[in-house]
């Protein structure tokens, strides 16, 4: 288990005693800062830097208060301004150390990690950044397996999104040519009842009891017709072979 953060979170260490213009403001704010009145000290800090903008002390220990006082963004950006010349100082692992634990405390995983590294480079035998630095690695190797994970998760609603999309696509093609197909049955029914209905075979008349025996009569009658002149021719031609002299 990762030790609580160091208690003290920038040793001070005689960085005033660095300090020429500002060095009176910054007695006073290193004062304050040992009796736990950090914004009083901010202050102090603060016009150092105002006759200073390039301090050391200034801005290192101002990084300090901003800590204490949860402003880790503003710790952050202090800390930020020493880092052409803060690194090749004597300091430079305490530096490293305390940006480490600022981005710690931001969350900035991967930060965390690089700084905590290059302090362990210029003080490996700090327990503190030892444990730290593991701290930092394990949460940065959590995000990145989290955001792996949610990149997969992604990936994984696209393709499922892609393929309803295809098969909503398909059901409204077919539903399309299904209501296509209505459409012209409709269409075949409407010309159908505008009078240009499909040819029909004519039916076969039908004839009537009545009618067949009045045919029949007719017929009959007609047949006698025909045998009476029959008749009638037979017996002139007999008439006439009677007449004859044999």
């Amino acid at each position: 288990m990762r030790r609580v953060l160091i208690v003290i979170f920038f040793m001070l260490m005689g960085i005033a005693a660095q300090a020429q213009v500002d060095r009176s403001e910054i007695r006073s704010g290193n004062r304050r800062y040992g009796k736990g009145d950090y914004r009083a000290a901010a202050v102090e800090y603060m016009r150092a830097l105002d006759k200073d903008s390039t301090s050391f002390a200034g801005n290192y220990n101002l990084a300090s208060v901003h800590y204490r006082l949860g402003a880790f963004d503003s710790a952050k950006e202090s800390l930020e301004k020493l880092k052409d010349f803060a690194p090749e100082s004597s300091h430079g692992a305490d530096y490293y150390f305390n940006l480490g634990d600022v981005n710690i405390a931001r969350k900035d995983w991967q930060g965390a990690v690089d700084a905590l590294k290059q302090c362990l480079l210029l003080d490996p035998g700090n327990i503190d950044a030892k444990e730290n630095y593991i701290y930092a690695k394990k949460h940065l190797e959590n995000q990145q397996n989290q955001q792996q994970q949610q990149q997969q998760n992604q990936d994984q609603n696209q393709d499922q999104n892609q393929d309803q999309d295809q098969n909503q696509d398909q059901q409204n093609q077919d539903q399309d040519k299904d209501q296509d197909k209505d459409q012209n049955k409709d269409q075949n029914k409407d010309q159908d009842q505008n009078g240009q209905q499909p040819k029909q075979q004519p039916a076969e008349a039908k004839v009537s009891p009545q009618q067949a025996q009045q045919m029949l009569q007719a017929i009959q009658a007609k047949e006698k017709n025909t045998q009476e002149k029959v008749e009638k021719a037979k017996a002139a031609v007999g008439v006439k072979k009677n007449e004859k002299n044999w």
